[in-house]
């Protein structure tokens, strides 16, 4: 995994924090809780879902001088993902029913990982720490993760709901690849059309 990396206000590290997991967890829910509410809300059994399920082993996290969390970015590959846990651990947060059901609806936000491809798996920022540049740093991040690993591309999903998100990916030279319409599903998820972009990168 690559160095510590630093700026003027905050550094980029591999990894997660032990004492940032909850921290974590809580900002997942928050930058993704349109897409999430259903298969996993309410937050306060969400937010108890995604700390126990996290893999600090498939993140990159940002962190203030003196060590405040200030953001994290996650991927998926084919040893696990950032966000991952089964069956077994939604039922011991929701209960076995509840489980089944909510395990068909994350399999409908459920993405493969595909070859040469460096597949994202969340990213956000604090909101104290906007505009700093750490969502940037952390984009950066991962497409040097992803040179590192010999892969030619880096590749996030976005949902239609987050234009300001889909900015910062056009800014930082992510252009879309596909769009897909949910049609019927939409009233079930909360949004209409997911979004995949991806960029080149090492060449």
């Amino acid at each position: 995994m690559h160095a510590n990396r630093s700026s003027s206000s905050f550094r980029i590290e591999p990894g997660l924090r032990p004492e940032h997991r909850e921290r974590a967890a809580q900002g997942y829910w928050r930058a993704f809780s349109r897409k999430l509410r259903y298969p996993l809300g309410p937050e306060t059994k969400a937010v108890v879902f995604i700390e126990r399920v996290l893999d600090p082993t498939h993140a990159i996290s940002a962190v203030s001088e003196d060590g405040a969390f200030l953001g994290v970015a996650g991927y998926k590959s084919p040893d696990g993902a950032f966000i991952g846990g089964g069956f077994k651990d939604l039922a011991a947060v929701y209960g076995r029913t509840s489980a089944a059901i909510r395990g068909l609806l994350i399999g409908l936000l459920e993405r493969n990982c595909a070859d040469d491809t460096l597949l994202m798996d969340g990213i956000f920022v604090e909101p104290q720490a906007r505009g700093r540049g750490v969502g940037k740093a952390l984009l950066n991040a991962m497409e040097e993760l992803a040179v590192r690993s010999a892969l030619g591309r880096v590749r996030l999903d976005m949902i239609d709901t987050t234009p300001r998100a889909r900015a910062l990916y056009e800014r930082e030279g992510f252009t879309e690849a596909s769009t897909m319409s949910l049609g019927p599903l939409s009233v079930i998820l909360g949004f209409s059309h997911a979004t995949e972009m991806t960029k080149s990168v090492g060449g």
